[in-house]
């Protein structure tokens, strides 16, 4: 069976960078014979039968091809069908194995614990992961007696605070949940990292201890992905060499860690609208090689800790590891947008700007930010006289005032400007940083986009 091509994001250069590969597939398969569910094996999804047939036959069930009656494994719904000569023995004694994918679960949780916002505003620096993986490396060579056994680790802020070993990597969580318990250690908001592959059954364990990140030497199962978005885990793989791959919520790592960042303040790119006057997306629209949104993200990443994307089409920006959130009013053009920015921002003040201005000034933007801070609103002045509310600086203090305009259907940002506290900063305020009015140029017809590029 082919391997899917997933996207990914490889974190090389202090950035997050969209890319793609293969993963290894994990393929649960539900073993009936006679009649009784005996078992659940998990493992690759090719050559089931042979799978079914050879744990039969080592489970001495079964010593020859005729022994099998009836032999049906259906692929669309993971199950295996048996029937066998004899009789199965009337209770079946489990054996708890150490191998490193038949560890026993009695049961796998339906649904797994999901993230709080305080954890989506706390994102993770690069060296937090590097830190802790040198502990779990270190620890291992001082404390392994030979090969061919595996390690794991949790830690906060790359500091580690347990360490365990064993033959199985999945007895390794046993071990950190087992420590924790007696030494009334909270493992909520930690990361942990091991030695070996993570598949389902590990970040069940990791998601019940309310850990935030995995990470490996080598990479994730597809299912462990799968539960790992669902439960809100941020999983990188194949850590070495200062760089590392994001299987799933990049959005939780620091992008341009070492960059000096403003505090209190988050961004926030309107990528909706109709775009009636281009005829097209005009946020995936390419200056270069890099799609608009793309442009305005990196800058406004390496400014702030926290960019948000409001969009009701995440889908169409997945190759930008920021989080995504939707529209609360939805038809009520950008002073919706600011509203759902506002609301979801983990700041109490957000620097807001459209999809389209690929030319964002730095200085400018910083010059801003500081500007006026008890403020409502601080808005530049253009060179024509013009304010610009889409290249601004908002406190999430007006959220109601906003959202009192939208239900007496005022959609007018600059209506709203005038109602609120708005300090305006004048181009004679601005004027010696330089290209600063360029920083406002957007672009909204093909006549705009082709002069730019």
């Amino acid at each position: 069976m082919k391997q899917p091509i997933r996207k990914l994001f490889s974190y090389h250069d202090s950035v997050l960078h969209a890319t793609a590969g293969h993963v290894v597939q994990e393929f649960p398969l539900q073993l009936i014979v006679n009649g009784r569910e005996i078992a659940t094996l998990i493992g690759s999804p090719h050559d089931l039968r042979f799978l079914v047939a050879g744990f039969l036959r080592l489970q001495n069930f079964v010593q020859k091809l005729s022994d099998f009656e009836m032999f049906s494994v259906c692929e669309e719904f993971g199950t295996a069908n048996v029937r066998i000569k004899g009789e199965l023995p009337e209770r079946l004694k489990p054996v708890l194995t150490s191998g490193c994918g038949t560890g026993v679960s009695f049961s796998m949780p339906d649904t797994l614990p999901t993230s709080d916002h305080q954890q989506e505003c706390r994102l993770i620096p690069p060296a937090d992961i590097f830190s802790l993986m040198s502990h779990l490396t270190s620890h291992a060579e001082q404390y392994k007696s030979h090969g061919g056994i595996h390690s794991a680790a949790v830690g906060r802020q790359g500091e580690l605070l347990l360490y365990a070993e064993d033959l199985g990597r999945h007895n390794t969580l046993d071990r950190i949940a087992g420590e924790a318990l007696f030494k009334s250690i909270d493992l909520s908001d930690t990361m942990l990292v091991t030695s070996g592959r993570i598949s389902t059954e590990m970040v069940a364990k990791a998601a019940l201890l309310g850990v935030r990140l995995m990470a490996s030497r080598t990479s994730p199962t597809d299912m462990a992905i799968k539960l790992c978005e669902q439960s809100g885990i941020c999983l990188v793989g194949y850590v070495r060499g200062g760089k590392f791959t994001v299987y799933c919520h990049p959005e939780r790592i620091e992008p341009y860690p070492d960059g000096a960042k403003l505090e209190g303040i988050s961004a926030v790119i309107l990528a909706g609208g109709a775009s009636s006057r281009m005829g097209l997306n005009k946020a995936l629209l390419k200056v270069g090689d890099t799609a608009l949104i793309e442009c305005v993200y990196h800058t406004l990443a390496a400014i702030f800790h926290e960019v948000l994307i409001v969009t009701n089409t995440p889908e169409e920006y997945d190759f930008i590891p920021c989080r995504k959130v939707a529209d609360v009013y939805t038809g009520a053009g950008s002073i919706a947008g600011l509203h759902a920015g506002l609301s979801a921002s983990c700041s109490e003040r957000v620097f807001v700007t459209a999809c389209d201005m690929p030319h964002l000034n730095s200085d400018l933007v910083r010059l801003l930010c500081n500007y006026a801070l008890k403020a409502d609103a601080v808005v530049p002045v253009n060179n024509e006289g013009l304010r610009e509310p889409l290249h601004a600086v908002y406190a999430t203090s007006i959220l109601a005032d906003i959202q009192q305009a939208i239900e007496h259907n005022d959609k007018s940002i600059l209506n709203l400007l005038d109602r609120i506290r708005t300090t305006l900063v004048t181009n004679e305020v601005f004027c010696s940083i330089p290209d600063a009015d360029r920083s406002f140029c957007n672009l909204n017809t093909p006549e705009e986009y082709a002069s730019t590029t």
